[in-house]
């Protein structure tokens, strides 16, 4: 049989229509099995965020169950999860109990007749992080240019996160127009980090505001402004590209090794 016979085209198409929908899924996939298995290594399944086989095969329920729940724990925590399904008595002899992480490998209990073991691995594939510009200021024209073509996905409304791993975050490029009520709408969510364009005096100054109608401390505190890194920026597009490599910086120390974005699959 050649191997394109035996590949699963349909498995793609579900990846790809879950991507242009910018909803978050998992992919397990079975990387090793051991005595009686329904499903054999290099068995694969796409779960939607609460876990549901939405594509693809990985054996009895037995297994299922426990997929399932790192299934939802790898998308809530954007990080890969190895997870190793064996009977009680063979963790026993590994010296583990049902629940326990050892180097990086989650155990859990198969209570199947079979008593067959498997390791599967599963992937989270989130959202594009999401980079919501406020403003209609000649920054926050050249953010928005800029930004899709670093893979951030660009909005100028607040919203709620498709996924809890989304990574989202406010750039308030108001200058002037409207400043404080750009802050009060971005201090109301709960977005990941949030960047102000104006000078560190003009902050303070709207800082106090905020205090005065009641946002925490902690919140407006960690407002980063003046917003960008100190490139010496002076045109639009030049601040910008500051603002952006900032929010790169601040992705990248964000995100953990392995974890995909669903536009890059």
């Amino acid at each position: 049989m050649k191997p394109q016979t035996i590949l699963d085209f349909e498995f793609g198409k579900v990846v790809e229509e879950l991507g242009a929908r910018q909803q978050p899924f998992a992919c397990a996939t079975i990387v090793r099995s051991s005595g009686a298995t329904a499903a054999k290594a290099g068995a694969k399944a796409i779960l939607a965020a609460d876990g549901t086989i939405l594509h693809g095969w990985l054996g009895g329920g037995c297994t299922r169950g426990a997929v399932k729940r790192f299934a939802v724990q790898a998308l809530k925590d954007g990080k890969p999860q190895m997870v190793s399904i064996a009977p009680e008595e063979q963790l026993e002899a590994l010296g583990v109990a049902p629940g326990d992480e050892v180097d990086g490998t989650h155990f859990a209990r198969n209570g199947c007749p079979s008593r067959g073991t498997i390791d599967v691995f599963i992937e989270p594939y989130l959202p594009q992080a999401e980079l919501v510009i406020l403003g209609a200021s000649p920054v926050a024209r050249a953010l928005a240019s800029l930004a899709p073509s670093l893979h951030w996905s660009v909005t100028d409304s607040v919203t709620a996160k498709t996924a809890p791993a989304q990574q989202q975050v406010i750039v308030i490029a108001t200058q002037g127009q409207g400043d404080l009520d750009a802050l009060k709408s971005a201090l109301s969510g709960t977005p990941d980090y949030v960047a102000f364009v104006g000078s560190a005096r003009k902050y303070a100054m709207l800082a106090d505001k905020l205090s005065e109608v009641g946002f925490p401390d902690a919140a407006i505190q960690a407002v980063n402004s003046p917003a960008g890194l100190n490139l010496g920026a002076i045109t639009p597009e030049e601040i910008a590209l500051s603002i952006l490599a900032q929010l790169v910086q601040h992705r990248r120390q964000n995100t953990q090794p392995g974890t995909e974005q669903v536009t890059d699959v």
